[in-house]
């Protein structure tokens, strides 16, 4: 088994630049993972610590599925290597194949003393048993946590109201569905029919799916919602066919919460000449080979929050035992039109989720985060 000490240094090229690559050599134990390493060009371009101050290093822990999901993983890769940019900022990616695979992983970025990792990002709600345990067993370590909460003086906690900005794109889809709407690849048809596909079925992805819900009963009543569920976060095979089915029966949008399951979503957007909603990233720039048919995004800002964490340390800031709740009001969620055929959402529908949108904010409507509340 490499240990993550273990490690080669050379100069090689990322997007154009000089960077400090890291090679670990071997594999992971037990997995499929697999584990890079980037950082910041100095004034210099040479990669190495400026004067200013010591490197910061971050050791990345995502969640599975992995980077190249278009999504979840890569808008938190986003926010590392918008630090890294910023910053005299150096990581190290770790992509663990399985939920087995997580403890171990933040044990060895914790264990590591070269470099002895100033922070370790935990992306995603499948981190918080190993990090409860891990946060316990290295107290002077220092890790953030998105999607969940860790009780512990060392940990700084990022949690998102995805069920608001999945309200705002079921209350687009739900005003839409009843129009003769076309743009792109993509039209409705005579039936009131919205679908909704999910990775695994948990209490986070309930979150999406209620605010969805809730946002199409706000937009109509009478719009009936199609509601599945893949059991994978990476089959896109399976999103297409449940997408398939949906638009088969009527529906007009389909929005996933589904991670690599919801490339499949937008194939079948496009087989069926239907429309998609994307999630966590704008995917109509992210998947642009879709953006015929990706209407919108329900955009949840994991970068910022990567970003935030990294920040907080370069600065001398870190918070931990805290928790920091993203939603409409603080731009963590939102929802973007699509790069392509977003212009041609009608501006009575935009006027409206306008309105909703502040309705939010203000307290004036409550989004409920599970379906069983509608």
């Amino acid at each position: 088994m490499t240990k993550i000490d273990d490690r080669r240094r050379q100069i090689v090229k990322v997007g154009g630049a000089s960077a400090l690559g890291l090679g670990l050599a071997g594999c992971l134990g037990g997995g499929d993972g697999n584990e890079e390493t980037t950082a910041a060009d100095d004034a210099d371009g040479n990669g190495e610590t400026t004067e200013s101050g010591g490197v910061t290093d971050v050791g990345m822990v995502y969640a599975t599925g992995g980077l190249g999901d278009n999504s979840f993983n890569d808008m938190a890769h986003q926010g590392v290597q918008d630090a890294a940019d910023e910053y005299d900022v150096e990581f190290t990616n770790a992509e663990p194949g399985s939920p087995s695979e997580v403890a171990n992983l933040q044990q060895r970025f914790a264990q590591s003393t070269d470099p002895d990792y100033d922070l370790i990002p935990c992306i995603g709600f499948v981190q918080q048993d190993s990090l409860s345990q891990n946060a316990a067993n290295f107290p002077d370590q220092n890790f953030m946590v998105v999607d969940t909460t860790v009780d512990a003086d060392n940990v700084a906690n990022y949690v998102f109201k995805e069920q608001e900005g999945s309200f705002q794109a079921g209350h687009m889809a739900g005003l839409l569905t009843q129009m003769d709407f076309s743009a792109g690849a993509g039209e409705t048809t005579d039936d009131a029919v919205v679908g909704f596909v999910g990775g695994k079925e948990t209490p986070l992805i309930k979150k999406f799916e209620a605010g969805y819900r809730a946002g199409v009963a706000h937009a109509d009543g009478d719009v009936e919602v199609r509601t599945a569920y893949a059991g994978s976060w990476s089959d896109s095979a399976q999103g297409q066919e449940i997408a398939l089915s949906m638009y088969d029966k009527g529906a007009d949008f389909v929005y996933h919460a589904a991670g690599g399951t919801g490339n499949g979503v937008f194939k079948a957007a496009q087989e069926a000449g239907r429309f998609a909603i994307g999630v966590d990233a704008d995917q109509s720039k992210s998947l642009a080979k879709y953006d015929d048919v990706i209407l919108a995004s329900m955009v949840k800002r994991v970068d910022e929050a990567v970003y935030r964490s990294i920040e907080n340390v370069v600065n001398g800031e870190f918070e931990g035992g805290s928790t920091e709740t993203l939603g409409l009001e603080q731009d963590g969620v939102s929802v973007v039109y699509g790069n392509n055929i977003g212009s041609e959402v009608p501006e009575d529908v935009r006027s409206a989720l306008e309105e909703s949108e502040t309705a939010i904010v203000e307290g004036d409507i409550e989004v409920p985060t599970d379906p069983s509340d509608l």
